[in-house]
């Protein structure tokens, strides 16, 4: 059964941006960035007595959770150790389809590997239900412009609207780490070198099999899709993220398929590099991953095992330090990259019959961001700023040094990087770069399993005391590998939610709070934060 997908302000999430308002708003807790781990946020900090609002610098609340990204990368962690809202969550999206008479083919109660999937519009009425009984007040399209501090502590913040938003805690829940950095928090971006952490996987990585394309053009300049001839020393680091893309909603059923966008200018030269790569293979698989959902849909993802696929390597690199203006022109090449590339895969001779076949009777759906075009509103941010905070979670934390004594989540997704780079290697090879191919445990589907400890996001004092930063938060780039899905971010915001109501009531900086009464707390909203036992032999 299909349900239409209503704008937040129906479903019954008031947007306190579309109201009258004074020029001042004043909480105890105020959470940038409605991501999911920035709703987890609000909610679990609401949950515990204080006032909270959600200030998100875009329209759209929810994150990629209500903008595409519709097949939970939890299959690949134990959800046993998973609890909290991010449960609540799937728990409410699967009695909605239960009320609607739809049959889901999981059961949130089972905490197996199969995939836990979901429409964005239902995703979104969840999202703005949860909010809305917390009492959490909304405030969009307010990008931060200034902040006022106090000693270490930020007082309060002005956005680009003219807005002052004051609060005793703040959380900063964005990919980006915005408010971090402009309240002068101390972060990097990029990957650091192998000596720096002593870590195997950072550096350059080079698994995926090299093409056997020339990439490079008549006068020997690198073909459009490549960042360059020399992917650089090996054991350095750079300040390279990986590529970002959108996640699609997409369906090839008739009555509910709208036809993709043409797209503003359609270049064939720009995909020279695809057609020498289709012409010298020809078991080439689709170039898009497509996971069934609900709905006879499909969520549509960056193939991180591909060649080439919807993200442009090296189009994410410069923007987190972009302002608002330039990001816009980010989102809308990648929206014109991805209508190009569909274009292309569908409608060019050098593309397999059955591939632009089989990909052309995909279009977007009906019923689904009606206010964009059926176009997701969210582009995927992979990886942004992380903060150089009280602790630095590193390859080791991820993989071997598992325990710690302030323990606020458990995470278990395995070190998985998509690409960096994409090199021309003379004219006889094409190679893509910086890579990381998920390593699961013997026997399982997730990696090793870990705790996320409190001071990972926590600035030091000296730089803030009353803000946590749960998404952008304190790791090297390999250990943010593991780190970086949503459901992982979920659990680490619920915790980060209940420690910034804590910090409020107290006044005490959050560096500073009782870690045995916020277990406590953590525990009582149903969090998980031990360790489970090693199992007998």
């Amino acid at each position: 059964m299909r349900r239409l997908c209503l704008p937040f302000f129906i479903l019954g999430l008031s947007l306190s941006s579309t109201t009258l308002r004074s020029e001042e708003v004043s909480a105890d807790v105020l959470v940038y960035g409605a991501t999911p781990a920035g709703v987890c946020a609000a909610v679990a900090a609401a949950r515990e007595g204080v006032t909270v609002v959600l200030v998100e610098p875009t329209a759209h609340i929810g994150g990629v959770n209500t903008g595409g990204l519709c097949f939970s990368d939890s299959n690949q962690e134990d959800r046993s150790l998973l609890r909290g809202l991010f449960e609540e969550f799937h728990q409410r999206i699967e009695a909605d389809y239960v009320s609607h008479g739809v049959k889901l083919t999981y059961t949130v109660s089972e905490k197996d590997s199969k995939p836990w999937t979901y429409e964005p519009h239902v995703a979104a009425k969840v999202t703005a239900d949860l909010l809305k009984e917390a009492g959490v007040r909304i405030f969009a399209n307010e990008p931060v412009n200034t902040i006022k501090k106090q000693s270490a502590g930020i007082k309060s913040i002005s956005t680009t609207k003219g807005d002052t938003f004051i609060a005793k805690t703040f959380v900063d829940a964005t990919h980006e780490g915005d408010l971090m950095a402009a309240a002068g928090v101390s972060w990097t971006i990029g990957r650091e070198s192998r000596q720096e952490f002593g870590e195997s996987l950072a550096g350059r990585q080079f698994p995926k099999k090299p093409m056997s394309i020339s990439g490079l053009d008549a006068k020997g300049s690198p073909l459009p899709l490549l960042t360059g001839a020399d992917a650089g020393p090996e054991d350095e680091g750079d300040r390279r993220v990986m590529t970002y893309s959108f996640r699609l909603c997409v369906t090839a059923e008739e009555a509910n398929r709208v036809p993709f966008p043409e797209p503003t200018h359609y270049d064939p030269a720009r995909f020279e590099v695809m057609r020498r790569y289709f012409a010298s293979d020809p078991k080439a698989p689709l170039l898009w991953d497509l996971y069934p959902l609900p709905g006879s849909k499909a969520d549509a993802n960056n193939g991180i095992a591909k060649q080439f696929s919807m993200g442009i390597i090296g189009g994410g690199n410069a923007w987190c330090e972009a302002a608002q203006a330039e990001r816009a022109r980010l989102w809308e090449e990648h929206k014109q990259y991805t209508l190009e590339l569909y274009h292309f895969l569908t409608t060019d001779a050098a593309v397999p019959q059955a591939l632009r076949e089989s990909l052309g009777k995909y279009g977007l759906c009906k019923d689904e961001f009606p206010s964009s075009g059926h176009w997701s509103p969210q582009l995927y941010v992979r990886e942004g700023r992380r903060m150089k905070g009280c602790l630095i979670m590193t390859q080791t934390d991820v993989q071997s040094r598992l325990s710690k004594a302030d323990a606020i989540a458990i995470a278990s997704f395995p070190i998985d990087s998509h690409d960096c780079q994409r090199i021309a290697r003379g004219d006889k090879e094409v190679i893509n770069e910086g890579t990381i191919f998920p390593t699961h445990v013997k026997g399982t589907r997730h990696g090793s399993i870990y705790q996320v400890p409190y001071r990972c996001i926590t600035p030091k004092q000296s730089e803030c005391s009353n803000l946590l930063v749960p998404v952008a938060l304190s790791a090297s780039h390999v250990a943010y590998c593991s780190i970086r899905v949503e459901p992982t971010w979920m659990v680490i915001g619920h915790s980060a939610g209940v420690a910034a109501a804590m910090a409020a009531k107290s006044s005490l900086p959050v560096q500073d709070l009782n870690y045995p009464l916020l277990k406590e707390r953590l525990l009582a909203q149903k969090q998980v934060v031990e360790l489970p036992a090693p199992a007998a032999h």
